[in-house]
């Protein structure tokens, strides 16, 4: 076991309370929220969404890594791997000679006793945690409540005899900690992207059908030895916690309607079960930015935060539905009045567009950040636009 484990901080707030300001706050973002969520200069109006940026979760592991560093100063001190979706805060941490097991090089099986390993905000794999345990390294836990409470419903759900079906992605850290949560309390998972996928499980649970053309679709989704005809007999559903909050509700739904058609409605509650798994963080920010479109009219959006980021991405994705969005990983890509530099909506890599600005005329831009974004970037990208504009 591992020689100690910090999962309340480790007493060191006040002393790094100076750096996280100084690498984080935003004057400028401290001054528009006094405003109304609203900044206006020359012919540029910027409207924040209410809810955006660094959520507890992500404010807490962040705090805990600095104090992390402060505590050790003398001892070698890693990550599993992102401490958050920010390449801006990681590389802060990086320059703090904070390592992480996911670069090149880096290696669990160097880990000694004196070392200390931070564990990320999404949490770790039971077998991960278990080769910690093994070495016997010194455990500064940052995992979210969000995310502790998938676990708990997941482990609830292996304990009755249902299977976990997971919405979210298969590759993703989060979602591959909840499932092993559920293996290790005995139980089967299923991993599901999005209601596509959702739709062919629900097909076989109505109908049955080809357990090997099941399993070669969905294989590197389920748990070791998944049978379709057996565990989608009893089904719990979980999600990962950034997740489009609609598509995990009607994935819900789905599930539920084809449970009862397959079992009927006097039997469902011994067949299907679910337990709000929402985090209410990423609830705010998808409300904030529907009811910034809803109740302003923008030209156009700009959604700040890392592309790997899953609650940026589904920001993005809700304000393209309405309006020309750009999802920028930081201000650097606000390029020029001109050019953009921006991952579009379920592209895979960065393009660069031009003419994306108006430039002449009031121009009125609508923002918002994901949870792992901090206010600085905030702050500096409406910078740049106000430069830009005027």
């Amino acid at each position: 076991m591992p020689s100690l484990i910090f999962r309340k901080g480790l007493e060191m707030k006040g002393a790094v309370a100076g750096i996280l300001a100084e690498s984080y706050h935003s004057t400028l973002i401290e001054q528009l929220k006094a405003n109304d969520f609203v900044y206006t200069s020359g012919r540029l109006t910027v409207h924040l969404a209410r809810e955006f940026g660094f959520c507890y979760g992500v404010d807490r592991a962040v705090d805990y890594a600095y104090q992390a560093r402060s505590r050790f100063p003398d001892r070698r001190v890693f990550l599993t791997g992102e401490i958050i979706h920010n390449p801006h805060v990681n590389e802060k941490l990086r320059g703090m000679d904070v390592r992480f097991l996911s670069d090149p090089g880096e290696t669990v099986d160097t880990l000694t006793p004196a070392d200390v390993v931070i564990l990320p905000a999404f949490g770790v794999t039971v077998q991960m945690l278990q080769q910690f345990d093994a070495v016997g390294c010194t455990l500064v836990d940052t995992t979210c409540g969000s995310v502790l409470n998938v676990w708990k419903n997941v482990k609830r759900y292996a304990a009755q005899g249902y299977t976990s079906v997971i919405h979210g992605k298969v590759w993703h850290e989060e979602t591959q900690a909840t499932a092993s949560q559920a293996v290790a309390s005995g139980g089967a998972y299923l991993v599901v992207y999005n209601d596509c996928e959702a739709g062919d499980v629900c097909d076989f649970i109505r109908r049955g059908g080809d357990s090997a053309a099941f399993l070669a679709q969905f294989g590197k989704a389920a748990s070791d030895g998944f049978d379709p005809d057996l565990h989608l007999q009893r089904i719990g559903l979980a999600n990962q916690t950034t997740m489009l909050m609609t598509e995990s509700m009607a994935i819900g739904e789905m599930l539920k309607a084809a449970m009862t058609d397959r079992w009927g409605i006097a039997d469902l509650a011994a067949h299907y079960t679910a337990f709000d798994t929402i985090c209410s963080a990423t609830q705010d920010r998808q409300d904030a930015v529907v009811s910034l479109l809803q109740e302003q009219q923008v030209d156009l959006m700009v959604v700040i935060g890392g592309y790997n980021s899953s609650n940026t991405a589904n920001l993005a994705r809700i304000c393209a539905a309405s309006k020309p969005t750009f999802h920028i990983s930081d201000p650097d890509c606000l390029l020029s009045r001109d050019e953009i530099r921006h991952r579009p909506i379920g592209a895979k890599g960065e393009v660069v567009t031009t003419n994306w600005l108006p430039l002449s005329g009031p121009v009125t831009i609508g923002l918002t950040s994901g949870a792992s974004t901090p206010d600085n970037l905030v702050g500096a990208a409406i910078a740049t636009l106000d430069a830009f504009c005027n």
